[in-house]
């Protein structure tokens, strides 16, 4: 009675094992290190290594590692002033590379070798910034209404068929009037067959034939969630631009994206790059019309002002949008001095720009800088949210040649200006405006606060355990105690084997587990202690207590797992980190205080005559 198999008892070791080795990279700490990795799918390689290694020993900047791993270099430090001096001179040595600050894990090789690797740290433990973002849907079906209405005005352009009138509206309407019932049969044809999103059809609206075009339920919610998915790839973009080492960039709903940025303390720089709708067009100024007579007629979507003031008129058609730039870098022009910023785009757009500009050599080309703006205006009260949207003219210069795939912008006010808005031509712009609905920043002192007192709590409330079992049920308190011991390795073995984020949250979830990790040796121990009252021999009762306690075991943990696994499902954030730990707590605490005390309790009392046994009560 009371024997395990030999594999029984292996199966614990190995567990054990496992808990030790996946668990002890957290104890190593991390160092300050710089991370240094190429722009736009570039290669990093050993040569740049060197040149790296001899820049910091050329000024004598002392480091304990560089080494070439997954495309970039990770160079270690003693303390964070070497690496903060550091920094500064990468980024003036390599300023075609990206310079991110990041704390690397002093994991010794043989364990990175097994892919035994640390728990991330959360916001709040290591402080950063954290956003909650708003896509704005509205103005992506808007930009997709103007996509389609510019693609028909064109092939009936092209098709030489003229219309009396050309509506839309924001619900996703168009409306094209012709004067004839024989032209509105063609362009008919021709635009149901070119648009398959829409839905076309046919009436008359006084003396004028209309075609009407609608876009579809499915069409309207693919440009919602592609508008979504590349809002996330562009700040994803952005956010390697600036350097932030392990960022959070994920889909909240089918509206929001959260992006958590650790160690970042610049929130105003943080929001002005990411939050940034900017992006560019070029469009040829319209020489024939009157300024005057579009400002009488209230022709303001044609009409756009430079940062002097001036006025000028712009022709409809956009030549090229910020969407063809593939890559943008800032400099300065060799004559002048002046900021300006290298373009270069796809061979899309470098087709159609070639063909525009080779035909208007001669004439005046505009670049529109255009930034969308959400105000917090007070009207009657009540705080409210103003969106507005800034078209200006940064240049104007006159075509001297045909323009290919490279080019230059200038008329910028400044360096920072030059490379703020390569920046963010370089990273993409956004498919829609984005809202900073929710802000929040924790310094790296409060995120040591919470981490010290969140082990505090663990600590304390662990000790009060093992005293209270220790002291109630003798021996078996000492086997409970080294079960609850395993349990908590366990527990950072798993969160460290997944990569996961440990948040206060979830320190919240480690601190209830231990509570609730002897609530099975407790209902074990109680068990045999009635079987021992009731005259049973000590082989029986441990026997008995170990039967007889498991349903109810079970009962009590998988209805707390099913509980965290709900709030798993349907938390946010926070609650997940809770929801996480929980579960995998009750399921290594169920291992642990089960088979490992079983274990323990076999070693020492099975196979012998036993009298009496250390379990409180009964000595």
């Amino acid at each position: 009675m009371n024997h395990y198999s030999w594999w029984t008892y292996l199966l614990v070791a190995c567990v054990i094992l496992f808990g030790v080795i996946y668990a002890a990279p957290n104890l190593f700490g991390e160092d300050p290190a710089i991370q240094l990795s190429a722009k736009r799918g570039a290669t990093v390689d050993t040569d740049i290594l060197e040149e790296t290694q001899k820049v910091l020993a050329a000024n004598q900047y002392v480091y304990k590692s560089a080494v070439l791993e997954e495309n970039r270099i990770l160079i270690r430090f003693s303390d964070p002033e070497s690496q903060l001096k550091a920094q500064d001179l990468l980024q003036s040595r390599f300023p075609e590379m990206t310079i991110a600050l990041n704390l690397a894990p002093s994991t010794p090789a043989w364990l990175r070798s097994l892919g035994a690797a640390p728990m991330y740290l959360g916001l709040d433990l290591r402080g950063g910034v954290h956003f909650l973002m708003e896509v704005d849907m509205d103005a992506a079906v808007a930009q997709a209404i103007e996509r389609f209405e510019a693609g028909m005005r064109t092939s009936l352009r092209e098709s030489k068929l003229r219309y009396s009138s050309f509506k839309s509206t924001r619900d996703g309407r168009m409306v094209i009037a012709f004067d004839t019932e024989e032209k509105r049969e063609v362009a008919y044809k021709l635009l149901a067959g070119e648009l398959n999103e829409l839905r076309f059809s046919r009436g008359e609206e006084a003396s004028s034939f209309i075609i009407q075009a609608d876009m579809e339920e499915t069409t309207i919610a693919e440009i919602k969630d592609f508008a979504l998915k590349q809002n996330i790839i562009t700040l994803r973009n952005r956010i390697n631009e600036l350097g932030v080492a392990e960022p959070v960039i994920q889909q909240q709903g089918k509206e929001r994206i959260v992006v958590q940025l650790p160690g970042v303390q610049d929130t105003a720089r943080a929001k002005e790059i990411i939050g940034a709708t900017a992006t560019l067009e070029f469009r040829l100024v319209d020489l024939e019309a009157d300024i005057a007579a579009a400002r009488a007629s209230g022709a303001r979507s044609r009409l756009y002002k430079d940062r002097q003031g001036r006025e000028y008129l712009l022709k409809r058609q956009v030549i090229l949008k910020g969407e063809s730039i593939t890559n943008a870098a800032s400099g300065f022009d060799n004559e002048s001095g002046q900021p300006l910023v290298h373009i270069n785009i796809d061979g899309k757009g470098s087709r159609l720009f070639s063909k525009v500009t080779g035909e208007n050599i001669g004439k005046p080309l505009s670049v529109v800088f255009i930034e969308n703006k959400v105000e917090t205006i007070e009207r009657g009260g009540k705080l409210m949210k103003k969106k507005s949207q800034v078209r200006q003219i940064i240049n104007v210069a006159t075509i001297r040649d045909q323009l290919g795939r490279r080019f230059q912008i200038t008329g910028l006010d400044s360096p920072a200006e030059a490379r703020d808005l390569a920046l963010l031509l370089r990273a993409g712009s956004l498919a829609a405006p984005i809202e900073i609905v929710e802000e929040r920043t924790v310094g790296p002192s409060l995120g040591q606060q919470n981490i010290d007192q969140g082990f505090r709590s663990v600590v304390v409330g662990f000790a009060l355990v093992l005293l209270l079992m220790l002291g109630r049920y003798r021996m078996f308190g000492l086997f409970a105690n080294v079960a609850l011991t395993l349990n908590l390795v366990l527990i950072v073995a798993v969160l460290s084997l997944l990569q996961a984020t440990l948040t206060l949250p979830g320190i919240a979830g480690i601190v209830l587990t231990v509570g609730m990790a002897v609530d099975a040796n407790v209902l074990i121990f109680e068990r045999i202690r009635e079987e021992l009252a009731l005259g049973n021999s000590p082989q029986a009762s441990i026997h008995a207590g170990y039967e007889k306690a498991f349903s109810s075991i079970l009962d009590a943990n998988v209805t707390t797992l099913i509980a965290s696994l709900v709030l798993f499902s349907f938390g946010t954030g926070p609650v997940k980190g809770f929801a996480i730990t929980l579960s995998i707590g009750i399921l290594t605490s169920m291992f642990t205080a089960i088979i490992g005390t079983r274990a323990m309790v076999n070693a020492l009392y099975g196979g012998k005559r036993l009298q009496r046994v250390a379990i409180g009560g009964q000595v």
